[in-house]
């Protein structure tokens, strides 16, 4: 009898897929304990690697994690419903609502590691926010925790001609934040556009979202509009792909 596809898989990916299943039918919940390499290798009469590899697949897909001394465990963390276009509707900022507010419910959403700074504006930013020679912008860099799980780390870079002695300027840019002060200034934000990319992380962003060197990436750079077509805000995110579910929902 000729071997099926499934059977000429590496011995770890079967084991892998056998926990997932697992996994996904609730023999396994969110925070249990899921076999350990010394169960694994009995049970299927691997080595030591093997089960290490099976094990490491599920760490990476973000769908379980390691805990110091205590073994490997179902991922407990509820993955982030981001919902593109109602969280930047005038009715979110515009009320003095956080855009996040639309999505966390009544989730603890904490943003640390801030920085505000003003800064030469890179090439692809210079060119994007139609800045003259030498022009300079004003860098917010914050980091969003959910639930104490970093989930986003965002840069955003904003003409300093525009924002100067905003609170835009300051760590808390206020109700309804950036946006809000935007409009206050004369510049509401008319449109957005949302490009999507995905990749593996760097060293540094692995740190920073405390997630394993195998977990994807996924990338969105927001440009924000004014009146007339003028760009006045550029934010390049970093999210843990693990923790979200992009939701976009719009009538036809």
């Amino acid at each position: 009898m000729a071997n099926t596809d499934d059977d000429r898989r590496p011995k770890y990916q079967r084991i892998a897929d056998s926990l997932r299943e697992a996994i996904q039918s609730g023999e396994y919940g969110p925070g249990d304990r899921l076999p350990g390499e010394n169960e694994l290798m009995a049970a299927h009469g691997v080595a030591r690697m093997t089960a290490r590899q099976a094990l490491s697949v599920l760490r990476d897909e973000g769908v379980a994690e390691a805990r110091k001394g205590a073994g490997v465990f179902v991922r407990a963390f509820r993955p982030l419903r981001r919902r593109g276009i109602q969280r930047l509707s005038q009715q979110q900022w515009g009320s003095g609502r956080s855009i996040w507010s639309a999505d966390i419910e009544n989730r603890a959403l904490e943003v640390d590691q801030v920085a505000v700074s003003e800064e030469a504006a890179p090439d692809r930013i210079s060119a994007v926010l139609d800045l003259a020679d030498g022009e300079t912008v004003c860098v917010r860099r914050r980091r969003f925790v959910l639930e104490g799980k970093p989930v986003l780390l965002a840069t955003s870079y904003l003409p300093t001609s525009v924002v100067a002695g905003s609170a835009i300027t300051q760590e808390d840019t206020g109700p309804g934040g950036t946006y809000a002060r935007l409009a206050e200034l004369g510049y509401k934000p008319v449109h957005f556009r949302e490009e999507i990319r995905s990749r593996m992380p760097s060293k540094d962003e692995a740190a920073q979202l405390s997630i394993s060197a195998g977990t994807p990436v996924i990338l969105i750079c927001r440009t924000a509009f004014a009146d007339e077509g003028r760009p006045v805000e550029i934010n390049e995110m970093t999210l843990d792909a693990a923790s979200y579910i992009l939701e976009y929902d719009f009538d036809a």
